[in-house]
């Protein structure tokens, strides 16, 4: 059987997950979305990774969304079924205790946008084009699109691209502020390591803290935010990385991290 979510280590510090279904534009099948949450379940582990890409393989499409094909032959429970497991998937993909960049190189509609907006940042070629295009098909964005996509580019917009379930360029993506960078799609992968890398020389475990710090943050109130962000402030005052930081700092070299 084809493994249809591949993983390997990069640079020491870098995981990259590549969705392996070309054929099919990286549709989440079933199986694709059973692999990819046993795959993150081990990153999330994994204490070298301080930076996690995602991205899909060949040169068309990062995620197509949801597998339609096999959704077909699915009675009402069983869809049900799998569009609680697309949720609970890209759920995972926020819960990472590690910062993670979509690496866009390709179209990302519907379940395929909602995963790369589980993501902290996102990297898009310029031939990228995405939507959340659910409401075209008579469904809505049921895998946290509703929700996540208005606490990035703001209610107002993100009800015109899901009402209007519009398909938007890269650089329209740009401009609204839905992806970080965009480039030609011959060095995405280089500009996302190099983005990767400059994350990674930081502390591992500040890195955690301050993920969570603005996750749970957003949320919630300023009084109780600023709550939140001093008990993650907190969690780092005994860790070794503090210590070298400091160290690093007064002796003008640059810190050598463990994650301790």
């Amino acid at each position: 059987m084809t493994t249809l979510v591949q993983y390997r280590e990069m640079e020491r510090t870098i995981g990259m997950i590549t969705l392996n279904r070309p054929e099919a534009a990286n549709a989440m099948s079933v199986q694709l979305l059973r692999e990819l949450g046993e795959c993150l379940q081990s990153v999330s582990k994994k204490r070298n990774i301080r930076v996690v890409l995602i991205t899909g393989s060949g040169d068309k499409a990062f995620c197509a969304g949801a597998d339609l094909k096999e959704r077909k032959k699915m009675d009402e429970q069983q869809v049900r079924e799998t569009v609680r497991l697309i949720g609970s998937t890209i759920q995972q993909v926020e819960d990472l205790p590690q910062p993670v960049i979509a690496v866009m190189n390709g179209v990302a509609f519907g379940g395929g946008l909602e995963l790369a907006l589980a993501c902290d940042l996102r990297l898009a070629s310029y031939d990228a084009k995405m939507g959340l295009t659910e409401v075209s098909l008579g469904i809505i964005p049921g895998a946290g699109g509703t929700q996540r996509l208005p606490r990035i580019i703001g209610v107002g917009k993100a009800k015109e691209l899901i009402y209007t379930a519009r398909r938007i360029t890269a650089t329209e993506a740009l401009e609204m502020n839905l992806i970080n960078y965009v480039y030609e799609k011959e060095i995405l992968l280089e500009k996302a390591i190099e983005l990767a890398n400059e994350i990674g020389k930081n502390a591992p475990l500040s890195l955690i803290q301050a993920k969570i710090a603005i996750n749970k943050g957003v949320e919630v109130d300023l009084s109780t935010g600023l709550k939140i962000e001093e008990l993650a402030y907190n969690e780092l005052l005994n860790t070794e990385d503090r210590l070298e930081g400091l160290k690093a700092f007064q002796e003008k070299r640059e810190p050598q991290y463990v994650g301790k």
